[in-house]
């Protein structure tokens, strides 16, 4: 696949870049699950972990998920994001679209950058969700793992296809059905994560590193890998290079990966287990090659051209962050009005140029060619058919599941 050279991008741009890797979404662990944290706080959240707390493990039968929408009453939308994950104006005073959106509607947005991590931020709405109360908040973006859960538990509103037309009608094939919302009942991507093979081509001498297998085995490259630690990219990276499929393995499948990834610690292929902090180590060169979410890889390419990416053949892992519409919610209308104006084009490509994540927006590149076309031609914001082929997600996981992969996983990383 043809590298992404970023020598078009606006000082601007350069500068958002640089902001998200030292302060924002880009400088945290994105879909973390932090090896700091432990088996504990790995699990937290789960059907154990709720019932530990004294917390029912789902809604009561009676509890509404819904709440008397005052949309038309109270314009206005409490909306909860990662830091760095909207756009703003040059002098960081203003966010361009979300002024654009209460010019439009009249709905002021109370924007609040409260998200730091998925299992930090679900502890914090959880007691609310749980009892039945507002989270005062009307809109949060949470990852797809979490989005499910949040789900699965009643804690989401549903939301009226009617108030979408933007969002069903441009929502990209790509993420239009997961198989834990099916036809996006509850959720819409607001971007997509994708996680590729990033190398420091300084670092490897010049040669190309497009596979898992390179990364576990190759000893040119022993002790200068980096892993991350969210189970499902490490774990569904090496699925697919074990030919497995990640949406529809089993418990050999996944502990034969488990194996996989253990023999390459023990023989000390693997320098670390990292959140975004490899990106530090892969610029410097101090990581030569390893598994990596697309934006981080946009944002170092900015700055140093010997940062490469590749998709390895058998596929990459993909998921995504998403708006929910949180149950007992005041403004669920407001906040599917905003869900949809993002699904606009011209809104989708403004947000994209900032953020340089995945936009899920059908239309969008036409849009982004006229504020940067090196951002249009790039894949790993907009993906061809090809890129999009070998889009590979991680099924949904039963609690059960989930507590004993993640046991698993936190055992192989703390070894």
């Amino acid at each position: 696949m043809e590298q992404y050279e970023p020598d078009r991008l606006s000082p601007a741009q350069l500068a958002a870049m640089r902001r998200s890797l030292e302060s924002g979404r880009g400088a945290l662990t994105r879909r973390s699950l932090l090896r700091a944290t432990g088996v504990g706080a790995l699990t937290l959240g789960g059907l154990s972990g709720l019932s530990a707390c004294g917390i029912p493990p789902a809604q009561r039968a009676d509890q509404s998920t819904a709440s008397d929408d005052h949309s038309e009453k109270e314009k206005v939308l409490n909306f909860s994001n990662w830091t760095e994950y909207m756009d703003t104006s040059d002098d960081e005073k203003t966010r361009p679209t979300l002024e654009e959106f209460t010019k439009r509607t009249g709905i002021e947005v109370n924007y609040t950058e409260d998200i730091n991590d998925n299992v930090e931020f679900f502890g914090k709405i959880r007691p609310q969700l749980a009892a039945g109360q507002d989270t005062g908040r009307d809109l949060i973006v949470v990852t797809d793992w979490l989005a499910a859960r949040i789900i699965r538990l009643g804690w989401a509103q549903k939301l009226d296809p009617s108030h979408l037309p933007h969002a069903y009608a441009n929502l990209i094939p790509q993420y239009r059905n997961p198989d834990w919302d099916p036809g996006r009942a509850y959720s819409y991507p607001w971007t997509g994560i994708d996680t590729v093979i990033a190398y420091n081509a300084k670092a490897t001498d010049g040669r190309k590193v497009d596979s898992v297998t390179q990364l576990l085995d190759d000893p040119s490259l022993k002790g200068r890998v980096g892993l991350l630690t969210e189970m499902r990219d490490t774990v569904g990276m090496t699925l697919l290079d074990l030919g497995k499929d990640p949406a529809t393995f089993t418990d050999a499948d996944y502990d034969a990966a488990i194996g996989r990834l253990q023999k390459a610690v023990d023989k000390k292929q693997i320098r670390r287990f990292t959140g975004n902090d490899y990106t530090s180590d892969l610029d410097k060169g101090d990581i030569a090659a390893c598994l990596a979410w697309a934006g981080d890889v946009i944002q170092l390419q900015a700055g140093n051209p010997d940062i490469k990416y590749a998709i390895p053949a058998p596929g990459y892992i993909t998921s995504s962050d998403n708006l929910l519409v949180p149950a007992r919610a005041r403004h669920k209308a407001n906040a599917e009005k905003l869900i949809d104006y993002y699904y606009e084009p011209p809104v989708a490509a403004q947000l994209a140029a900032f953020i340089s994540y995945v936009c899920p927006v059908e239309g969008v590149k036409e849009e982004l060619a006229k504020i940067d076309p090196a951002l249009a031609d790039n894949p790993l914001i907009v993906p061809d058919k090809a890129m999009a082929a070998k889009a590979h997600p991680f099924r949904s996981l039963t609690a059960a599941e989930e507590t004993a992969y993640e046991e698993k996983f936190a055992k192989l990383i703390g070894s």
